[in-house]
């Protein structure tokens, strides 16, 4: 037999290649895919028979015969791997695909591992647990809580008032939802409780949006609720334009009456808020020690400042007059509550048959002290104010003859022979 023997089928050849000096096997030559592949067999009619069959596959377009058995066997193995990740996920992923997205991804890994870059990717990401939205609502409520409470002396980071009031607005925003977890909520639902206030003033829904936002962004942070949500995108919950508050101030001849009616507890505080600019809730803070350590002034340290940052009040004449009968009082100046203040002030104007007026003492101040010194800054610094808001909403409100008649409220000379008040007297 001449060497090498060809085996065709159709447009295919296999070459046997018999056996030499140097070698004692038959060998059998093909081309796949444009690779040359050897094989070897011991005896010719192993090598006919196989080379009949590699003919007939790449005839068929076969190019499984271009693999090596390690080769095989590794495909094999990993389409069984892909056909169960198939099975556990629902997910299907060709050989090639899986193979063409792992050379990807791992070169621009720069050495490390896909299952490095794997793990360190789940470290950042975070899994939302289902949580029913009145639990998570009260678990935020008792979280701040805790901020509503004194610590050494010092002021809370959280108003009881205001906790109250978002604690209140939270638990009907989670009843609005019942059975509903925090990462079923979608912008319908939003929309469907801010729809449910369309009643209220601008303002108000604004509040209650920031609560809502507040909350959301603490589930967040929780897990309760995936970083990628975008419930805040819901028409609804779009910051409205609300107008500006009336800004309403009493009268120099009101200042006086409210002054010369109020009982010894109260007095003080409406001279501070009137004459001092003072904050009624700020004004419920002061102890006696800051009205007098810092000669001709009143110091609003920043424990008892609504802005957090000391201030230092000047005592105009007026306001040195109706403090001095107190010079040797110690002690908080209201030993009330915030509540009881806003009662006993209340009860006084009605029974004076004054008209209410929000924030009306401290309107009055800053509106008469811009009008008295045209001049922003040095008003916003003794409101604790910022000088564009004074600008904004104070111009032009009293004139500078009503802002002398403000500043000139003093107590009736008669008040010259009164006995000064003893410590305990606002007792």
């Amino acid at each position: 037999m001449k060497f090498p023997v060809t085996i065709r089928h159709r447009s295919a050849k296999v070459k046997i290649y018999g056996p030499t000096k140097h070698f004692d096997y038959y060998r059998l030559a093909s081309t796949v895919a444009g690779r040359r592949r050897m094989q070897t067999f011991a005896n010719y009619s192993d090598a006919r028979a196989a080379a009949q069959n590699i003919a007939r596959e790449i005839a068929a377009g076969s190019e499984a015969t271009a693999l090596s058995a390690r080769q095989s066997r590794d495909a094999v193995a990993a389409l069984e791997r892909l056909d169960a990740f198939h099975q556990a996920t629902g997910r299907k992923v060709s050989l090639l695909g899986a193979v063409s997205e792992f050379c990807e991804a791992a070169g621009k890994l720069r050495g490390r591992t896909l299952g490095e870059a794997v793990e360190k990717y789940l470290d950042t990401v975070a899994v939302v647990k289902r949580k029913d939205i009145t639990e998570a609502a009260a678990e935020f409520i008792q979280e701040r809580e805790s901020k509503t409470v004194a610590r050494d002396g010092r002021r809370p980071q959280l108003s009881a008032g205001y906790h109250y009031n978002v604690s209140m607005w939270l638990r009907e925003f989670a009843a609005t939802f019942p059975g509903h977890a925090v990462a079923d909520l979608g912008k319908p639902h939003l929309d469907a409780y801010m729809a449910a206030h369309a009643k209220l003033a601008p303002k108000t829904r604004n509040e209650r949006r920031n609560v809502v936002r507040m909350f959301l962004k603490w589930c967040v942070s929780q897990d309760y609720l995936a970083a990628t949500h975008r419930l805040l995108e819901a028409p609804h919950m779009k910051h409205e334009t609300a107008d500006t508050e009336d800004i309403e101030c009493y009268t120099a001849a009101e200042l006086r009456t409210l002054l010369e009616n109020a009982d010894n507890n109260l007095r003080p505080v409406l001279a501070l808020c009137a004459l001092g600019g003072v904050r009624l809730q700020e004004a419920s803070r002061l102890a006696w020690e800051d009205v007098w350590r810092v000669p001709g002034h009143v110091e609003i340290s920043q424990t008892k400042s609504k802005t957090r940052q000391r201030r230092l009040i000047s005592v105009g004449p007026a306001l040195a007059a109706w403090l001095e009968p107190y010079r040797a009082c110690t002690g908080p100046i209201w030993r009330k509550s915030i509540d009881m203040l806003h009662e006993d002030f209340g009860a006084l104007r009605e029974s004076l048959k004054i008209p209410a007026r929000r924030n009306g003492l401290r309107h009055g101040f800053v509106s008469c002290h811009f009008a008295l010194h045209a001049n922003e800054n040095l008003t916003a610094a003794e409101a604790g104010n910022s000088p564009g808001m004074v600008h904004k909403n104070y111009k032009g409100l009293v004139t500078k003859a009503e802002a002398e008649k403000w500043f000139a409220v003093c107590p009736a000379p008669a008040a010259a022979n009164v006995i000064p008040l003893s410590k305990d007297a606002s007792a």
